[in-house]
Formats: C-alpha cells, sequence, structure tokens
C-alpha cells in the first residue's frame, strides 16, 4: 500500500494542488528477479517523490498498458493503446469538473508510446499534460547514479529498474538479479517479433550492476529534473 496514495478527502481539500500527478504501469513480465508489476511500482515510486516534493495531487496508478512486446511470456497482460487513451481522457475530464486542469503522467513503460500522442494532442490549445520522465531525465538520472549502461542496452529488467527497487522496495527482487544479464544491443526487428525475438529469459541489460544507492539517485534527480517541467506546464 505504500505505492498507492492513502490520502483522504480532507486532506486533498486542505492541499488544493491545481495539478494531478498520475502513474502510468504495467503488467508485464520481468524476467525472473522482478515482479509483474515492476513498471507500475516505478511508476508509483517516482510519482510519489514528485507529489511529495511539489505538492501534487497523487492518483492510483494505470496498471494495465501496452505490452505487447512482451506477450508470450507468462504473466504479461495488456490493453489496447485506443483504450489507454480512453482511460487518461477520462480521468482528465474527471479532474477538470474537481477544478484541476492540469496533468503529470509518470511513464513507468517505455511501451507506451501512445503516450506521447495523447500529450501532444492535449496540449495543442494550452499546457495542459506534461510526459515525465523523458529520454533525457533519464539519462541525466543514469549519469547522475554513476550507471554503467545507457537506456537503450539496458532496457528492460536491468541495472536501472533493478537499482529502483533494490532502493525502494527490495523485497520485491528476487535473488537471481546477480546472475540475469542478458545482453541484446541490436534489435532491429522488435516491433515484429517482440521481445521474444531477442531474450529467453525476458530481461535486456546488466542487472548484476544494479545497487540501492544507485536506485536512490535516480530518485533524487528525477525529483530535481521534473522542476522545469512543471514550470513549463503552470507557465
Amino acid at each position: 500500500m505504500d505505492l498507492i496514495t492513502t490520502a483522504t478527502s480532507h486532506d486533498e481539500a486542505k492541499r488544493t494542488a491545481s495539478v494531478a500527478v498520475l502513474p502510468v504501469g504495467s503488467f508485464e513480465q520481468h524476467g525472473d528477479h522482478l515482479p509483474l508489476i515492476t513498471d507500475t511500482a516505478i511508476a508509483c515510486l517516482i510519482a510519489r517523490e514528485l507529489a511529495n516534493a511539489y505538492e501534487l495531487f497523487l492518483l492510483p496508478p494505470i496498471t494495465i498498458s501496452c505490452s505487447h512486446e512482451h506477450e508470450g511470456f507468462a504473466g504479461t497482460v495488456s490493453i489496447g493503446a485506443a483504450t489507454l487513451m480512453a482511460v487518461i481522457e477520462d480521468i482528465r475530464a474527471s479532474l477538470g469538473r474537481s477544478g484541476i486542469h492540469k496533468l503529470v503522467l509518470v511513464n513507468g513503460h517505455g511501451g507506451n508510446y501512445v503516450l506521447s500522442n495523447v500529450t501532444r494532442q492535449a496540449n495543442v490549445d494550452g499546457r495542459r499534460v506534461t510526459l515525465f520522465p523523458g529520454k533525457d531525465e533519464w539519462n541525466a538520472a543514469r549519469e547522475h547514479a554513476g550507471m554503467s549502461t545507457n537506456g537503450h542496452d539496458d532496457m528492460h529488467g536491468g541495472e536501472l529498474e533493478t537499482s529502483i527497487l533494490l532502493h525502494a522496495r527490495p523485497d520485491l527482487v528476487g535473488e537471481s538479479w546477480r546472475d540475469a544479464d542478458h545482453d541484446a544491443p541490436n534489435r532491429p526487428h522488435l516491433l515484429l517479433t517482440g521481445m521474444q525475438g531477442y531474450t529467453a529469459t525476458g530481461i535486456i541489460g546488466r542487472p548484476s550492476l544494479a545497487t540501492a544507492t544507485k536506485g536512490a539517485a535516480v530518485l533524487e534527480s528525477l525529483t530535481t529534473t521534473f522542476a522545469a517541467h512543471l514550470e513549463l506546464l503552470n507557465g
């Protein structure tokens, strides 16, 4: 439950936030050492840090999203891109009826390509939605944490994700993380073959390099770099 807000209606009435933050995760395989809720857990952890630092209205997560590239691995469940878009638009409409017209989408799953379209479409007539973290923020966080890998080579279940959970929720990390490395830097047909075309374990990355200290540094960096998003959203 520490991953989901437990605020009361009274708490939010006192907060009077003008910006809401929505974690968007997934329910998909993350190899043997990380749970199916990994992306949701990470999105919630980031969103909680942002909400605490900037007094935002923290929403509960969307827990199933567009994980079609992971199908074929046990436990993965997906919804369509149009469904995810519709859910977010309904949430935005409901927030608007409560007087909250700004939304931060904290995306924990790289396969949610549609969120970029949702964000750009929402901002055609004014700044209403921001998508975070982007590639630049993730890269800055990796550098700040002293990580050895980059976002391309360490794309799923690797150093980054394992470090964040080792820091914040070590109980979710299985012992096999030290021996789960798998390299597949060249993935030209990922959209055709899905993850099974490049990994039998579900991992592409270097989880053996993960540390709790790196995970803490990643969250610290993301909390700092978010300030620019909030300033533009409110500008």
